[in-house]
């Protein structure tokens, strides 16, 4: 049997911490997955072009369905430190680069690493 090449390795790991967001979300219905299967698809080409960029895989996974669930079913992951205002999405940063993590920009913090999402939650005590 042949080992799993390094570039399917990252494409493997970034869709599991996708769906790992999406399950802690409660938003992993049957299409919400397929979006992840086709950003694994469109990516698989991206990184066997550039495998350098095999790192950034994950928040790109992430961003893709992201931009899918938004033109499809709205706004994912909603943001949970702010409590009041108008509901609003996290963040994906680094847009291109390596750790991967959610950040509300509106209260300016790291909320959680792309894969380490947890439930959503009536909002967080901010300090």
């Amino acid at each position: 049997m042949d080992p799993i090449s390094p570039l399917e390795q990252a494409l493997h790991a970034a869709r599991a911490l996708v769906l790992a967001d999406l399950v802690s979300r409660e938003v992993a219905e049957a299409d919400v997955v397929s979006l992840v299967e086709e950003s694994v698809v469109q990516r698989r080409w991206w990184v066997e072009q550039w495998p350098e960029g095999a790192a950034f895989v994950a928040g790109l996974i992430a961003q893709d369905v992201q931009d899918a669930l938004l033109e499809r079913f709205g706004r994912w992951p909603l943001c949970p430190v702010c409590v009041s205002g108008d509901p609003h999405a996290l963040d994906v940063e680094p847009e291109l680069g390596p750790d991967p993590h959610w950040v509300c920009h509106k209260a300016g913090v790291r909320v959680a690493s792309v894969g380490s999402l947890g439930p959503a939650t009536g909002g967080t005590s901010s300090s």
